[in-house]
């Protein structure tokens, strides 16, 4: 998406972090940004903060899991700047703990939030895009874990890695409506995702504070010391706006894991040379259609 002056972008969990970053190059560089998010108050304070700055910025309130909070937001972006052509499904959360221990209700808000989230707004924005003909662009948040899974982190890389293999799914099948795709993975990037229940919605049990979790488990504060040692939110943003100009589906924001990738590209390749030299799979062909 290399033309971005004039258009507009919608953009989810930017009210802080790489999605307020993201929002502010955009705007930058003459887009039109409607950032959207739970957090209301955070919201106001990112909305006013861009345009002291004389950029063309809104925001709506938003629960991505929801699709009927996903319709009236684009209602609202629609009546106030006409039309989108770039969404960012960037709000996301996280659960830690071990596979025995984490709730069904966790789970559910875990898929609901990160999967769901992006399923419910391209489902919303795909035919406002279409419907202008002027072409658009869908970036998916996902995550390195979407590429490789982390020990106490299932809910977490299941979502991230489904909004992966999603938006391999979506690029080949938007291609004839002009309509690009890409997935940002990137490694630790200085957020509050360890926080991210603060905003959990009563349906799921309600929020809970990372600090009175610490002050009940006090290792848990390892969650945060690994965020926070991440990579400034500006580099990602910087990344981003790079990857959407030269038209990159897969976007990386640590180079060395590299490493992660190639040992599980290692391990699935091992895996087809034990199925090619079965004597149960004998008679299956070794030529056939692949879907793409």
């Amino acid at each position: 998406m290399k033309d971005l002056k004039g258009k507009t972008a919608f953009i989810t969990g930017g009210a802080e972090g790489i999605g307020y970053h993201i929002g502010r190059l955009l705007a930058g560089q003459g887009m039109k940004v409607m950032l959207a998010d739970i957090d209301t108050r955070m919201l106001a304070d990112a909305v006013r903060s861009l345009q002291s700055e004389h950029l063309n910025v809104e925001g709506v309130a938003l629960d991505v899991a929801l699709k009927s909070e996903w319709i009236t937001a684009a209602e609202k972006t629609i009546k106030t700047f006409e039309k989108v052509h770039l969404l960012i499904n960037n709000a996301g959360v996280s659960q830690t703990g071990s596979q025995k221990k984490i709730s069904e209700e966790d789970w559910r808000w875990v898929i609901d939030v990160n999967l769901m989230g992006v399923v419910y707004g391209t489902q919303v924005f795909v035919p406002l895009m279409k419907s202008h003909s002027e072409g658009g662009h869908i970036m998916n948040v996902a995550s390195i874990a979407g590429i490789h899974g982390v020990s106490f982190s299932g809910p977490y890389c299941a979502t991230k890695a489904a909004v992966v293999s999603l938006s391999e799914c979506w690029r080949s099948e938007l291609k004839k409506d002009e309509i690009g795709v890409s997935v940002l993975c990137p490694g630790f990037v200085k957020s509050r995702i360890y926080d991210s229940m603060r905003n959990r919605q009563a349906r799921y049990g309600g929020p809970v504070y990372f600090d009175d979790i610490v002050r009940e488990k006090p290792k848990q504060v390892y969650n945060k010391e690994l965020v926070v040692t991440g990579i400034d939110t500006e580099i990602a943003a910087n990344r981003v706006l790079e990857a959407l100009k030269n038209d990159e589906f897969y976007i990386f924001t640590h180079p060395h894991y590299r490493e992660l990738h190639e040992m599980r590209v290692k391990n699935m390749n091992e895996g087809f040379d034990n199925a090619d030299a079965s004597p149960a799979l004998e008679s299956v062909p070794r030529k056939g259609v692949i879907i793409t």
